[in-house]
């Protein structure tokens, strides 16, 4: 049994995935406490995996499953995985803090690290290696994510509802990519297309 907040039909807003239909399964519960996070970790009703398989299948147009929350990796494993891979036929994609080891046959792991945030540093980040890393940027030092193999870094501006600070930090963002070119911006499209 799971406990999830929401599942979802949209757009892929960030990354690199960016653009794609995507079915997300957003957990309840995370075991960092992020000021910027917006999730309602209280919320959310308990499922069975075939209940969550079921509300996936609703979308058969999307060829993705993004696996969020919270924190996903408190709830899932292998067996989890290998069920949605093969009842829904859908890529499955992870999004993760990467405080816990995460099942070995996901498709596609995206590491947003929190480490460098107040209530983002109560666990180390244990995952190494990911297809995607993607970084909430407030001007860190970004050498702390050197250690990271991934194929795709990414830099995204912290949303905040108040636009002088929201402005800043697009700025801090887009001048921390300038600088290391090895990082892509990636912006939240889904905010400015006001979408889920």
């Amino acid at each position: 049994m799971y406990k999830v907040n929401e599942i979802f039909y949209s757009l892929q807003g960030e990354g690199f995935h960016a653009g794609t239909p995507a079915v997300f399964v957003r957990f309840s519960g995370c075991n960092l406490r992020c000021h910027f996070c917006d999730t309602q970790h209280q919320e959310g009703r308990i499922m069975s995996s075939q209940e969550i398989v079921d509300e996936i299948n609703k979308y058969p147009l999307a060829p993705l499953v993004v696996l969020t929350g919270g924190e996903p990796s408190l709830f899932i494993n292998e067996a989890f995985v290998d069920e949605l891979k093969q009842k829904t036929k859908k890529t499955i994609a992870i999004e993760t803090n990467g405080t816990r080891p995460l099942p070995a046959n996901l498709d596609w792991v995206t590491l947003s690290p929190k480490t460098a945030f107040a209530g983002g540093d109560l666990f180390p980040c244990v995952v190494k290696r990911c297809d995607e890393l993607k970084v909430v940027c407030l001007g860190q030092d970004l050498s702390q994510y050197d250690d990271i193999e991934a194929q795709h870094r990414f830099l995204q501006p912290c949303f905040c509802e108040n636009e002088v600070q929201r402005q800043s930090n697009m700025k801090v963002c887009v001048e921390a990519v300038m600088q290391n070119p090895g990082w892509r911006l990636s912006l939240q499209i889904h905010r400015v297309l006001n979408i889920p």
